[in-house]
């Protein structure tokens, strides 16, 4: 394990610049088994920061294994009631959700898709009202991470379990600004970049981006009255928290409708515990028409398959080539951290707050002014230092946005 000191550094920047926990606020916390010693760490710095509650939600990766390859599919296709009811709690509490991740990406490749397909959907039905409350800012969340094992060893392969997990540790809080002497300011001046970039686009409010790269040529309508969002957020309550650490993004949505052309991914999809690699999708009037990949298309076709809004977009967030991420060299096979070194697009829900009003907007009012709605919301990746991305301003005429995998205007 790294040092007492900068586990600490690490635990409080999850707390004070990912949930931005409150005095007197409940807080939920996902981890998994293997990062206990960790998730101890964020607990008592939690309730030193002042918090109410703190509940602890464990995960397995072998008990989770289990469960798909020998339950009933009566039980893929439920999620127990207390769980829902759990989640609803801490919404109307409005409490803070802090996610700490590093499951094995290859947890679920031998599994049959179809299982899996089954499981994610019963999630994403029986989670809608939650995921409605942290994809409209109504609480505080963040996702972080730490190494596992398995994990580790993927990204590092050939080396012992023991030197990947030190390796994979320090790439963390490297990526992640821990290694400096004062990450939360770090952060601070770290958000004020990302406002700055989201500033400008927002000024140049594109009607659309055309992204042109080896197997991609795609043209990418933007709905009007569309917000660029990145960094922080600010929930309903007006607290300022990061979802994502890392996070190097600046993101808005795609109009459902108004998606034409070829995208190819530029790395590896984890996408409920089984890699999706090398696959490119035609869109047609915003919908997938065609699909191919050369690892993980059963899967593929599941996830699509999902529901309507599955064929669509969601989001289209820039990141340029020489973020932390990228220029670590590494490929995570996580999207927390793949997605932060990537341009990148999601297939399903968009985020209400990327359009002006969206959040007190009906389905009916998002589905007219272009907003996706779905079960899903998978990000995937398409960017590299041989994307191009156009944009075509409200007058017409079109200027250069990305050159080579980074930023062509000035931000």
């Amino acid at each position: 394990m790294p040092s007492k000191e900068i586990l600490e550094k690490y635990a409080e920047l999850a707390l004070v610049k990912g949930v931005n926990l409150q005095k007197d606020q409940a807080l939920m916390i996902n981890a998994p088994i293997e990062g206990a010693d960790f998730a101890r760490i964020v607990v008592r710095k939690a309730y030193e920061l002042g918090a109410k509650d703190v509940l602890v939600n464990w995960a397995d990766d072998e008990l989770t294994l289990l469960k798909y390859e020998n339950a009933p599919e009566e039980v893929l296709k439920n999620v127990p009631e207390w769980r829902v009811k759990l989640h609803d709690w801490i919404t109307e509490e409005r409490g803070a959700v802090l996610s700490i991740r590093g499951t094995n990406p290859d947890l679920l490749g031998g599994v049959d898709p179809e299982r899996v397909a089954m499981a994610s959907k019963a999630a994403g039905e029986a989670m809608k009202n939650f995921r409605q409350y942290t994809m409209n800012d109504r609480i505080t969340w963040s996702i972080v991470a730490i190494p596992t094992g398995d994990w580790a060893q993927k990204i590092f392969p050939g080396q012992s379990k023991e030197e990947a997990v030190d390796n994979l540790w320090e790439a963390i809080f490297k990526i992640v600004r821990v290694d400096q002497d004062d990450p939360i300011e770090a952060w601070n001046k770290h958000n004020a970049k990302l406002e700055k970039a989201r500033g400008i686009l927002n000024e140049k409010a594109y009607k659309k981006l055309i992204f042109k790269a080896p197997g991609t040529d795609l043209e990418l309508e933007l709905p009007e009255g569309h917000i660029w969002k990145g960094g922080s957020a600010i929930s309903e309550k007006g607290i300022e928290f990061n979802p994502n650490i890392p996070t190097e993004e600046v993101f808005s949505m795609p109009h459902k409708y108004g998606v034409n052309g070829t995208v190819a991914s530029t790395k590896p999809l984890n996408y409920g515990g089984s890699l999706i690699d090398n696959f490119s999708l035609t869109f047609k009037d915003g919908k997938v028409v065609d699909f191919k990949a050369e690892q993980g298309e059963k899967v593929l076709e599941h996830l699509l398959n999902t529901d309507e809004g599955s064929r669509r977009l969601g989001e289209v967030a820039l990141v340029p080539h020489e973020s932390p991420v990228s220029q670590s060299g590494l490929i995570f096979y996580n999207t927390l951290f793949d997605e932060n070194a990537s341009c990148h697009i999601a297939l399903g829900k968009a985020y209400p707050t990327n359009i002006e009003g969206g959040s007190s907007m009906n389905e009916e009012e998002l589905d007219k002014h272009g907003v996706n709605d779905s079960l899903n919301h998978v990000d995937f990746m398409i960017g590299s230092e041989k994307l191009d991305i156009d944009g075509v301003k409200p007058d017409g005429t079109t200027e250069a946005v990305f050159r080579n995998g980074t930023w062509a205007i000035t931000i």
